[in-house]
């Protein structure tokens, strides 16, 4: 079995004057989400049994400071590469789109990591998990939340449905 992970980045703070949304870093509650994160991604009974996982993070700030705080250099985060194509600022970025970058990132991997934005990941869940969760279903994707997704070994990832195995919410 493989596994897909798709987080969505931690709280960000606001864009300050004469910045972009692209620039936006983590406040204070985000970087209190992105510890919890970590502690479940060292855990080797929690994430930690995923790994280890290469991931494709987002180029915005939130995703890579949520990525940097959260996964690198555990057990669980291998090779990481930033990509403009999950978003770059300039334009919206589909479910459909993120999954052709995961497909193109996947033969690469046993496991893959993704850190991206909502609403794409919320709308990618819809597209391919086969057990939503309630949360997903009524409230949508939680800042900084998780979700584990269990692929087949021989199969690339795309337009299937795919069992969520584990997920972690952080507060």
């Amino acid at each position: 079995m493989r596994y897909l992970t798709v987080v969505r980045h931690c709280e960000s703070t606001p864009a300050a004057a004469g910045t972009s949304d692209f620039e936006r870093g983590l406040s204070k509650r985000g970087r209190h989400q992105a510890k919890q994160l970590r502690a479940w991604a060292l855990d080797d009974d929690e994430l930690g049994r995923f790994g280890p996982a290469s991931a494709l993070v987002s180029a915005a700030e939130r995703t890579r400071e949520t990525f940097h705080r959260a996964f690198d250099g555990t057990p669980f985060a291998g090779p990481c590469e930033f990509s403009e194509l999950i978003y770059n600022g300039r334009r919206n970025v589909t479910a459909e789109d993120l999954l052709i970058e995961i497909a193109a990132f996947d033969p690469l991997t046993s496991s893959l990591l993704v850190v991206a934005h909502n609403p794409t990941v919320h709308e990618l869940l819809l597209h391919i998990a086969s057990n939503l969760p309630r949360e997903l279903r009524t409230r949508g994707y939680p800042l900084g939340a998780a979700y584990v997704l269990a692929l087949p070994e021989n199969e690339q990832v795309g337009v299937g449905r795919y069992e969520i195995v584990a997920s972690y919410v952080p507060d």
